[in-house]
């Protein structure tokens, strides 16, 4: 069983003051990876975490100040894993005006049932992009939004060259393998350090994400973002070299005009 809640009230934006770095960046990753474009509707996905919270103001502030018109809405696939609860963003949701999406589906029994061969965060993922997807598919929307960030980036570029064995790391903009949906990561550019400064500043209703199965044991990315902490107090503008060496990495695949 699931549950749907849908909200389309438009009332007023809650007053966010933007940092100029922040819209800067994200801006300048917009417009390097032709992410929005004239007429698109784009539905972010919203954990409420600091990151996907932080891309949601920005999108906002685009789509206000922008030259071309794009629609934004927003969707949260709460998987009842007892731990997390999202349920408040509904009303935050409903105060800042978007189209929200917020759909509860029993993730964690259903990865009792079929998860064979996969860690549980990984069915979880796969299993709210299919929600996603499939809900930007029936309303409309043809992008989807994700906040990941370049601190997110570097330690995924990590564990692909240190676990995989490839250079690899998260792609900025491409096209899903129906070929029907665009995803955008606006964040790139963006150092977690910077959302978390603005999450707090803001008093942003972030919701703390506390799955047992995910934080159960230290995982290899936590690895890499601990590895990463301490190459940066000793490398000047670490992860700004390392955004060099990924940005051909981040475009394979870019969707062209």
């Amino acid at each position: 069983m699931h549950n749907t809640v849908m909200t389309k009230n438009r009332k007023s934006i809650p007053s966010i003051d933007l940092p100029k770095k922040l819209r800067k960046n994200a801006g300048k990753a917009i417009i390097d990876f032709g992410m929005i474009r004239e007429g698109d509707k784009v539905l972010l996905g919203l954990s409420g975490g600091k990151d996907s919270l932080s891309l949601l103001h920005l999108l906002l502030h685009f789509q206000r100040h922008a030259p071309i018109k794009f629609d934004v809405g927003a969707m949260t696939v709460d998987p009842q894993s007892g731990e997390y609860d999202p349920s408040p963003l509904i009303p935050y949701l409903k105060e800042v005006g978007v189209e929200y999406f917020f759909k509860q589906e029993p993730i964690l029994e259903m990865a009792d049932d079929h998860m064979t061969g996969d860690s549980y965060c990984s069915f979880c993922s796969r299993i709210k992009r299919g929600i996603i997807y499939s809900t930007a598919r029936e309303y409309g929307y043809n992008v989807i939004a994700l906040g990941q960030h370049l601190d997110d980036l570097a330690e995924s570029f990590l564990m692909s060259a240190f676990h995989g064995g490839k250079l690899k790391t998260m792609k900025a903009h491409y096209v899903n393998d129906d070929g029907d949906l665009r995803i955008i990561r606006p964040l790139v550019y963006v150092r977690e350090k910077e959302l978390a400064s603005f999450a707090k500043e803001q008093e942003l209703p972030v919701i703390m994400e506390n799955c047992p199965a995910c934080f159960s044991m230290p995982t290899q990315r936590e690895s890499m973002k601990q590895l990463l902490a301490q190459q940066e107090q000793q490398v000047d503008n670490l992860f700004g070299t390392l955004l060099t060496t990924m940005k051909p990495l981040m475009s394979v695949g870019l969707p062209k005009e």
